[in-house]
């Protein structure tokens, strides 16, 4: 089977053909404009068998290094593949995720110079088989080990599943009288959600992007990156902010002031947040990662299970030795990705 790789520059295609394979937020068009405004250029690539049939698509986030190195190649959750052979979407003679991987990575050989291809899917572990051609990535932009939601469940059994600590939480908190959770619908709205970042960040110790490009997110992708608050007299003092696809539920930023925690505002923003993912038919509730900090403590009692994905996949160019044990320039895109 040949695979034909092209561009796309149809939005309402794209975001319609990544929606219907089962992609990631991370690959909706949106984001790349938020990346493209951000040192970023992106591009998206649909992928064809014999028959002219989109068998896969990928987002491509390039950034751009010093010569001779050309770029840094990299598709977040990506590429996108139909979910499974059962999907009606996807003939039986479909080519494997990794087969729509090389044809990708080979596309992007013949248009440009590139340090390296980095791919991680959003797909389980051992799931993504990649050829012999691809190196498992030293530096990883996201974390593979995470805790997914599976919202095919009931609601009593997502609770049930909960720590014991984590069901009281969120009892106790949804009965807190003084606490609303509303969605964040304005800028204005915004700019009170990004107040409480800057003292969780602070309070936390963790870096953050410039404001700008958390307005960027919120006005770029636009009903694929909802925001919740909870609010106490009218001021947030918690949020969570969202992106979503047909398929995925995927946290992007969150926090909560002082008065937040003593409410312990948090538990019950988070699960309403996933109650209404629920009911919008979204299966699966991306944690966002797993990485050994408060945080992670905090997340993991939502589930009795973690989950491990494919991981991090390089495709090395020229220049690739260079970019992944001698230059320090890898390691400073490698921690701005990570921000989101």
């Amino acid at each position: 089977m040949t695979l034909t790789v092209t561009p796309c520059t149809d939005r309402a295609h794209w975001d319609a053909t990544v929606k219907r394979l089962g992609g990631h937020p991370l690959q909706l068009w949106g984001w790349g404009d938020l990346k493209s405004a951000h040192r970023w250029s992106a591009e998206r690539v649909l992928v064809t068998d014999d028959a002219g049939t989109e068998v896969g698509a990928c987002q491509l986030l390039t950034r751009k290094l010093p010569a001779p190195l050309g770029g840094f190649v990299y598709a977040p959750r990506g590429p996108v593949v139909a979910r499974d052979a059962g999907d009606p979407d996807r003939p039986a003679s479909s080519p494997s995720p990794a087969e729509v991987a090389d044809a990708v990575a080979g596309y992007v050989r013949g248009s440009r110079r590139a340090v390296a291809v980095s791919i991680e899917p959003d797909e389980d572990e051992g799931a993504f088989g990649v050829s012999a051609a691809w190196r498992e990535a030293k530096t990883p932009v996201l974390p593979a080990r995470t805790l997914i939601l599976d919202l095919r469940k009931s609601e009593d059994e997502l609770i049930g599943d909960m720590s014991k600590k984590h069901r009281q939480y969120v009892r106790k908190s949804g009965r807190e009288e003084s606490l609303e959770i509303r969605p964040v619908e304005t800028l204005a709205q915004l700019e009170e959600c990004l107040d409480v970042y800057h003292a969780t960040s602070e309070r936390a110790d963790f870096g953050l992007h410039e404001d700008s490009y958390y307005r960027d997110a919120f006005t770029m992708l636009g009903d694929d990156s909802p925001v919740w608050a909870a609010y106490v007299e009218g001021k947030v003092v918690a949020f969570l902010f969202m992106a979503k696809s047909e398929r995925t539920a995927f946290e992007l930023y969150g926090g909560m002031n002082d008065v937040g925690q003593r409410l312990r505002a948090n538990y019950a923003l988070k699960w309403h947040v996933i109650r209404e993912m629920k009911q919008q038919g979204i299966t699966r509730y991306d944690f966002g990662g797993l990485i050994n900090d408060g945080v992670t403590t905090f997340k993991k009692g939502w589930a009795s299970h973690e989950n491990l994905l494919a991981g991090s996949w390089d495709r090395p160019g020229p220049g690739y030795l260079v970019w992944t044990e001698g230059l320090p320039l890898a390691k400073k895109v490698v921690r701005a990705l990570r921000k989101k």
